[in-house]
């Protein structure tokens, strides 16, 4: 039998074709259940799958190339040692901020009007006023009463008296801290108690404080303002870190993806930071202009639109997201499968955060975050009559009798919610009955969205959670003067009555006398610690019926049960049943006809 060499070529051909069609169509198939449907070949289109990547490595991911970049403003000269201004000897901090002001005129003016100031910010969505001095938390709940502590993290100086608080606007520009973000040598230290100055002389470390004072030793040294001052520079993740990465009492407690690690991350911890890496700054997302920080802890873009955020866009052109440098389809392929399973990714990002997939766990870099915090079980002291502590077998303190018992965890996988950027957060005054769950917790800044309103995705969050003291009378939950020198403290007095009695007064809130403990939970966004592309979730870790979305409404999960619909299923694989056999009989008659023309 003769073979026709142009009809030997078609069929491989052809093969090929099919093999390629069935594997579009298994794969589309695969990832139909997604919220919102649509048709493939638009998508793919609309998705921009044709271009390629240079490198094959990047297969599905990609940056965004020629990204406008917002201004960071103009890099410091090199060296300060040689500035007749900064060679001191400096008596007080001020006076360091005096000679910085002598070059950088408009400098503290700058600082005075940003939330790293004012600890407070207007949130046009819920209308209201928020920031640390204005909501509660469930860390140290409020810094009111507790601000000569607090201010350690301020970039401020105040009053050296324990007892007396100056307020931010009755301070004058020479009180504003340039050292604390600007120090290269990581020696510069904030005291606690002290209104937020640094040491001027020998000073005592109170047990159980050594990593706030920022030692391990019994005392801290007076510091070396004018060594200090000669050796500025651009912040760094350790200078950004020394109040971020020590939030709500220590080292990784509060939010669970910022903490000590990432001043020196591995790649496995965080692909951006890692220092043999990108070793990107802070600052690098965290885009700054007249010391205005982009980004808030209160204020959350969610992502809608893709040229609507990326930086040096007219809307929000300094947004610290992750739009904002990979756009709103990040997923690109160099070949057909690879733009098939790009195109199938992207469609996930209208709907879900890249957070979600890209940060697969925090608190990894060796490192735990609370979780819970009881203060109903404080109080408890030791023989000798000191703060009783009980540590677990990694040394973490599971209770300390001056703050109640803790949980800790490592390598935790976080919780998800449709999230639509609005958080209603319960300010100073309010009373917990407006604020409680079905389960009767009050959620201290309770999260919206939904799968239907069109602005939301899906979020990861830490959620951490407390029991706290409220007056069981009025309903509002308590602020209370936690720390200090003085009797009227917690620390002090170990006696909630008074306690909370100092700290009502100082928010100038009615107190019936009457207390009594709630449980609370509040929601910290998971944005950090970014994993590599290798370590995303897989397909598998959330579409299983115990996968990570199983308590996510609004998304269809095959395997899982409350998902199920026999009649539709039966349906649909009765359509697909059909669509296979009318495959084969089309592929047979095809061979058929083939096999004919060769006779």
């Amino acid at each position: 039998m003769n073979s026709n060499p142009h009809t030997a070529q078609r069929l491989p051909s052809l093969a090929q074709r099919l093999a390629q069609t069935t594997s579009l169509a298994v794969a589309l198939l695969a990832f139909a259940p997604c919220v919102h449907a649509q048709d493939a070949a638009s998508f793919v289109a609309q998705s921009g799958v044709t271009a390629a990547p240079a490198d094959p490595s990047q297969a599905t991911w990609h940056v965004v190339p020629q990204v406008q970049q917002g201004s960071v403003g103009k890099e410091m000269p090199q060296d300060h040692s040689q500035f007749p201004q900064l060679k001191g000897p400096f008596t007080s901090p001020e006076q360091v901020t005096k000679a910085c002001l002598s070059c950088h005129t408009d400098a503290a003016k700058q600082v005075m009007s940003t939330i790293h100031w004012t600890w407070k910010a207007y949130d046009p969505a819920t209308k209201t006023l928020v920031g640390k001095n204005h909501v509660y938390n469930n860390f140290c709940v409020s810094p009111i009463s507790n601000e000569q502590f607090c201010t350690v993290c301020h970039v401020g100086y105040g009053s050296t008296d324990p007892n007396t608080f100056i307020p931010f606007d009755h301070r004058t520009q020479d009180h504003v801290d340039c050292l604390v973000c600007h120090d290269q040598t990581k020696t510069y230290h904030k005291i606690p108690f002290i209104g937020g100055n640094p040491a001027m002389e020998k000073i005592a470390v109170r047990p159980g404080c050594g990593e706030v004072y920022g030692t391990d030793k019994p005392f801290v040294e007076p510091e070396d303002l004018a060594k200090i001052a000669q050796h500025v520079g651009s912040p760094t993740r350790y200078t950004c870190g020394q109040c971020h990465f020590y939030g709500g009492g220590g080292d990784g407690v509060k939010h669970g993806d910022l903490d000590s690690s990432l001043v020196n991350p591995a790649r496995s911890e965080d692909v951006h930071m890692a220092t043999k890496g990108l070793n990107f700054s802070c600052q690098e997302c965290h885009k700054t202009e007249n010391h205005n920080v982009s980004g808030s802890r209160y204020i959350t873009d969610v992502m809608t639109d893709d040229k609507q955020f990326m930086r040096g866009s007219p809307h929000n052109g300094q947004a610290a997201s992750c739009v904002s440098c990979h756009g709103a389809t990040p997923h690109k392929g160099n070949d057909l499968n690879a733009r098939i399973q790009a195109a199938t990714l992207n469609m996930h990002t209208r709907d879900i955060a890249c957070e979600t997939c890209h940060i697969p766990e925090y608190a990894r870099g060796g490192l735990p975050t609370k979780m819970a915090w009881n203060y109903a079980t404080a109080g408890k002291l030791a023989p000798n009559g000191s703060p009783l502590v009980i540590n677990d077998s990694h040394g973490w303190n599971t209770y300390w009798g001056v703050k109640g018992s803790f949980k800790w965890e490592e390598n935790v996988v976080p919780q998800y919610r449709w999230f639509n950027g609005v958080e209603r957060w319960m300010t100073v005054g309010e009373k917990v009955q407006h604020f409680q769950d079905k389960n009767g917790v009050v959620q201290l800044n309770a999260i919206e969205g939904s799968p239907t309103d069109g602005k939301s995705k899906i979020f990861p969050f830490k959620i951490m959670r407390n029991n706290q003291p409220y007056d069981t009378q009025t309903g509002i939950l308590a602020v209370f003067h936690s720390f200090g020198f003085d009797k009227d403290s917690y620390t002090m007095s170990y006696d909630w009555q008074t306690a909370i009695t100092a700290g009502m007064k100082a928010a100038h809130l009615p107190y019936s006398g009457h207390y009594g403990f709630v449980k609370t939970e509040m929601y910290w966004p998971i944005e950090h610690m970014v994993a590599p592309k290798t370590q995303a979730l897989s397909c598998m870790q959330c579409h299983t019926s115990d996968g990570r979305l199983q308590n996510i409404d609004g998304v269809y999960m095959p395997s899982r049960p409350k998902d199920h619909n026999p009649w539709i299923e039966r349906i649909g694989l009765l359509v697909a049943a059909l669509a296979l056999i009318g495959v084969s009989l089309h592929g047979l008659i095809r061979f058929g006809l083939w096999l004919r023309r060769r006779h």
